[in-house]
C-alpha cells in the first residue's frame, strides 16, 4: 500500500516517502504564491487556492495561509479563515458552510509517537478533524487530532481543543471545556467560576 494511502487512512506511514515529499513541496509553493498576492488580487489568490483545497463555494482565506498537502482540506461555502491559519492536513480536515475561523488558529491532524524509538524511525499517523456548519473559532485556538466540532458551536480564543464538542455550545479553556449551551442566558458569575476551575484544575 502506498504511504499516501496509509496516511489518509490514519495508519502508520513514513513522511519521508518521495511521493509525499513532492506533494508537500507543491503545497508549499502554492501557499508561497498565494501569500505574496496583494489584497486587490483576491480573485487570482482564490484561483490558486482552488488548485490546492477542495471547495465548490465562496470562501475567504486571508494570507498568510499554510498547510501540509491541501488535497485533504474541504471548505464549505462562505467559510472564512483569518490571517495566519495553519492546517496540518495529513488526514482530512472538513470545514462546514459559514464557519468563521479566527487568526492564528491551528487545525492539527498529525500525530507523533510518544515512544522515542518510534519517533526515530519516522513513524507518523493522523486523525481527521471535522468542523460543522456555522461554527466560530476564536483567535489562536488549537484543534488537536481527531476532534469533531458540532454545528453552531463557539470556541473561545486561545482554547486547546483535545476532545470533540457537541453542537450549540460555548466552549473555552485549556483543555477546552463546555461553558454553557447556546440559548442559555449568560451568567457572568458562574462563567467566571468555571473559567477559574479550568485554570485551577490543571
Amino acid at each position: 500500500m502506498k504511504e499516501k494511502t496509509k496516511m489518509i487512512a490514519g495508519e502508520h506511514y513514513n513522511p519521508l516517502d518521495p511521493q509525499l515529499i513532492v506533494l508537500r513541496d507543491r503545497a508549499s509553493r502554492i501557499c508561497h504564491r498565494y501569500n505574496k498576492k496583494v489584497f486587490h488580487e483576491i480573485n487570482l489568490r482564490n484561483r490558486l487556492l482552488r488548485k490546492l483545497v477542495n471547495t465548490t463555494g465562496n470562501f475567504w482565506v486571508k494570507p498568510p495561509f499554510y498547510c501540509d498537502y491541501g488535497f485533504n482540506i474541504t471548505l464549505g461555502s462562505d467559510v472564512m479563515l483569518n490571517y495566519g491559519c495553519v492546517l496540518l492536513d495529513v488526514c482530512p480536515i472538513t470545514i462546514g458552510d459559514k464557519t468563521l475561523i479566527g487568526p492564528q488558529v491551528q487545525l492539527v491532524t498529525a500525530c507523533h509517537a510518544l515512544e522515542p524509538e518510534l519517533r526515530e524511525k519516522n513513524v507518523e499517523w493522523g486523525k481527521p478533524i471535522t468542523i460543522g456548519r456555522n461554527v466560530w473559532i476564536g483567535a489562536g485556538a488549537i484543534l488537536c487530532p481527531g476532534v469533531t466540532v458540532g454545528d453552531n458551536t463557539v470556541i473561545g480564543a486561545g482554547s486547546v481543543v483535545t476532545r470533540s464538542l457537541p453542537e450549540n455550545v460555548v466552549a473555552v479553556g485549556n483543555p477546552c471545556r463546555i461553558l454553557r449551551q447556546l440559548g442559555e442566558a449568560p451568567n457572568p458569575k458562574e462563567d467566571d467560576e468555571k473559567r477559574s476551575h479550568f485554570i485551577e484544575s490543571e
